[in-house]
């Protein structure tokens, strides 16, 4: 695309100042950068992939308020992880992750565990174990 070509459309990247950097031609054929502020089907599906995040999120933390899972996996959720990026955060295999989802098994995680998984997520042992509703 040519260099008065890049998109300048409305976007999430506006509102906190940045600037996507893109590839474009300019007047003499060469290839050059240039700042662009965002390009709405970019930002549509941005602000997508923002919402269908922040479901999962609702939905983690009212199956612990409901007692159907652990805080492991709302606080794995708000921090945008998977269940192979905790793991490796926290040194344990996947399926021991996926155990410690569960309620019954999460009351009986030892203070150093739960240190783990505090640290992984940047909070405090309390803040772990008492999700406010």
């Amino acid at each position: 695309m040519k260099k008065k070509e890049v998109p300048q459309d409305k976007s999430n990247l506006e509102s906190a100042n940045f600037r996507e950097l893109c590839y474009a031609v300019d007047e003499n054929g060469e290839y050059t950068t240039e700042n662009s502020s965002g390009w709405e089907p970019k930002t549509v599906a941005l602000n997508n992939a923002i919402e269908e995040i922040n479901e999962r999120i609702a939905d983690a933390k009212e199956r612990v308020i409901a007692g159907k899972t652990s805080p492991i996996e709302y606080y794995m959720e708000l921090h945008k992880m998977d269940i192979g990026i905790l793991a490796s955060y926290v040194g344990f295999w996947q399926w021991k992750v996926k155990r410690h989802f569960k309620p019954s098994i999460f009351k009986k995680l030892s203070d150093n565990t739960l240190h783990k998984y505090a640290e992984a997520f940047d909070i405090s042992v309390e803040e772990l174990q008492n999700i406010s509703k």
